[in-house]
């Protein structure tokens, strides 16, 4: 596939999720990104491309997705050495319900690497577990001849590697699986000790992907006081963590329309009682348009029914171009109906009520059917609201991002995604997420996120999520628009002059009865004679050039 074609062949690097594992590839300038992630998923044996993609950096430092529609030479023009590093893209809710045993294993991968780099977040006994259950993996069953002393302090498993956690993953490995003779049919046993490979990455993917951030890569911004956030995106919808704590879970049902102006990143919000508008501001303009990018892409991938010329734009203001993003490859729901993943008679019910609904109806929830063996806590069983129609996008500008300290609630036009999102699935009941002793003191809940972590939803004890969950605080009230003078005067610049152009064409041009005085008066014949003839005949020769 890659062959040169020319003279011109360009070489490049892809690291796989293995760090000591990569890949040298070589691409012909008319090479588009399709082409290289198909290579390096050919490499790996890897049949369900959809879920990963190649990431790279540019030369200000802002990571990008490359574009599998564009070509790769103009995405990476300035980098030198070209490097992309092959990563998941899109998690599956339910990586169980994957066909392929390879798809798992890189999904695993990539987990484990979001465990030592923190992105992972999870109590202390959830990582002992995952700890010990990637020990199982990658060493086997325990030998009191092989693994001896403390062999778990010579792998990198955890981003905060303690002790106590060590030992407790040492226990763990000794200790025979729950249910088997060994483990007393539950009495005592709880460990990985018994577990085949395949058992014990199954497992890994179980517990990892109930975890709250699970498929998140979190991004940082400030809020409208200027306190530092970080705002993630996966399959559930837009979530932000304040240090390690969540403070709010968008749901892509909630959310209406998503843009950007500038540094601003902007959700509007669809709550039965009212709509809300919340901002929040990164660091630069370009680390802003990735934000929207992502939560696009990730919006789209887990809410349409099909990726048929969807477009979507939004950006620009009175004096910059607006942004045009187009998603091109499958969603999640054509993957499913192409595995036979979805019953028949939720095919018949989408054709049956797609002529029902409106087409400019919003997604409700990712439409991976939980069923099989595992069933993600606290996914929504309710019914979807469902429609054929292909998504459309209106191009907008939206206003009045420009004097904000932090994230701050906005309002005002901006780019409205009608979606088209999946059929009612039939409601399946949710397995309770397994809860695990109370988190060891030496794994705390750590005061930021500066690499990129979060606190998991099983703490303990398990509390309530409150009423308001999800909802915007009182005090975020949209604040009034601030006067802007070159906002007020352009327009009118505009408007005054097109409306001189348009009396000059009326005047000169017609013979209305209104305006023959006017054109005999000296000053009328003089502007005639000297500006409007000759602009006239310069206008026409162009046209004539023209065409």
């Amino acid at each position: 596939m890659f062959k040169s074609r020319g003279d011109i062949v360009y070489k490049c690097t892809v690291r796989l999720l293995e760090d000591t594992e990569i890949l040298e590839c070589e691409f012909h300038p008319s090479y588009k990104g399709k082409y290289l992630l198909e290579h390096v998923c050919q490499q790996l044996n890897l049949t369900e491309t959809d879920y990963f993609g190649l990431r790279y950096v540019d030369a200000g430092s802002q990571r990008h997705w490359l574009h599998m529609a564009k070509l790769i030479l103009k995405q990476v023009k300035d980098a030198s050495p070209i490097l992309f590093s092959f990563r998941v893209k899109f998690y599956p809710p339910n990586p169980l319900l994957l066909k392929e045993d390879v798809t798992r294993f890189q999904i695993y991968l990539q987990l484990k690497r979001d465990l030592l780099h923190g992105r992972l977040y999870c109590t202390a006994n959830e990582a002992a577990m995952l700890g010990a259950l990637i020990i199982q993996i990658e060493l086997g069953d325990y030998d009191p001849n092989i693994h001896v002393g403390n062999y778990v302090s010579e792998m990198r498993l955890l981003l905060r590697q303690t002790d106590t956690i060590e030992a407790r993953i040492q226990e763990l490995h000794r200790e025979p699986v729950a249910g088997t003779p060994e483990g007393g049919g539950g009495a005592g046993g709880g460990g990985v000790q018994g577990m085949s490979t395949q058992e014990a990455e199954r497992t890994f993917l179980k517990i990892a992907c109930q975890l709250d951030t699970y498929g998140v890569d979190p991004h940082p911004v400030k809020d409208h006081r200027g306190n530092q956030l970080y705002l993630g995106i996966n399959h559930s919808g837009i979530l932000t963590f304040q240090g390690s704590r969540k403070t709010n879970h968008f749901k892509w049902s909630e959310v209406h329309k998503i843009n950007f102006e500038g540094r601003m990143f902007i959700v509007h919000l669809n709550y039965p009682e009212k709509k809300h508008t919340v901002g929040f501001k990164c660091p630069s303009g370009a680390a802003c348009r990735h934000v929207w990018c992502c939560a696009i892409e990730q919006m789209l991938f887990f809410t349409l029914s099909s990726s048929s010329e969807a477009s979507v734009y939004s950006g620009g203001g009175l004096f910059s171009w607006g942004t045009k993003f187009r998603y091109v490859g499958r969603t999640e729901r054509e993957i499913l109906q192409r595995d036979g993943l979805l019953a028949p008679r939720d095919e018949q019910e989408e054709s049956a009520g797609a002529g029902k609904r409106k087409a400019n109806s919003v997604p409700a929830t990712p439409s991976t059917p939980m069923t099989g063996d595992f069933v993600v806590a606290g996914y929504s069983s309710l019914p979807r609201s469902t429609h054929s129609a292909p998504l459309e996008a209106g191009a907008g500008v939206g206003a009045g991002a420009e004097a904000c300290n932090g994230g701050c609630l906005l309002s005002g036009p901006a780019v409205d995604i009608a979606l088209a999102c999946c059929d009612p699935l039939r409601p399946v009941l949710e397995e309770p997420k397994p809860q695990l002793p109370c988190a060891a003191p030496e794994y705390s809940l750590r005061d930021s996120f500066e690499h990129s972590s979060t606190e998991s939803g099983a703490t303990c004890p398990a509390a309530p999520p409150p009423a308001d969950w999800g909802r915007l605080p009182p005090a975020l009230q949209p604040p009034p628009r601030p006067f802007s003078l070159l906002r007020a005067f352009v327009p009118s610049f505009l408007f005054v002059w097109l409306s001189l152009a348009l009396l000059a064409l009326l005047v000169f041009e017609t013979d209305i009865a209104l305006f023959k005085s006017l054109k005999h008066k000296p000053e009328f014949i003089a502007l005639r004679r000297h500006y409007y003839a000759p602009l006239k005949e310069y206008l026409r020769r162009k046209m004539v050039e023209l065409f």
